[in-house]
């Protein structure tokens, strides 16, 4: 399966997650989980700190933990989407694991025939 693989970059990885929480309204549960995903990556939104430290490494694994889990839940619900798809894989490829943000974002509901996936 083809996929982007792109730097660590928890800042954008905060804004990704923002958009995520907008498309879950209306799904209480759901809204509940990616707002924990985002609590994490707070400080890097804000900050726009872009480093690849120890500590970022350590929020990137407690994000994409939070992330499984919440599609898990979205895919339970059956409730994705094309949009939510792309954004979980966007997520997923901000946190250097855009292998597995490949398969999520199909999980989520992303069209696999979509012109925004990697070829």
């Amino acid at each position: 399966m083809a996929y982007f693989q792109i730097p660590l970059n928890l800042p954008h990885a905060a804004t990704v997650t923002g958009r995520i929480v907008r498309l879950l309204e209306g799904e209480r549960e759901l809204q509940r989980l990616a707002e924990e995903l985002l609590e994490p990556l707070l400080v890097y939104g804000v900050t726009q700190d872009y480093s690849a430290s120890p500590v970022a490494y350590q929020t990137r694994d407690r994000a994409a933990e939070r992330g499984r889990k919440m599609v898990e839940s979205i895919a339970a619900a059956a409730v994705g989407h094309d949009r939510l798809g792309q954004c979980i894989r966007n997520l997923f490829e901000c946190l250097e694991l855009g292998e597995e943000g490949a398969r999520l974002g199909l999980l989520a509901g992303e069209n696999p025939d979509s012109m925004q996936r990697p070829r």
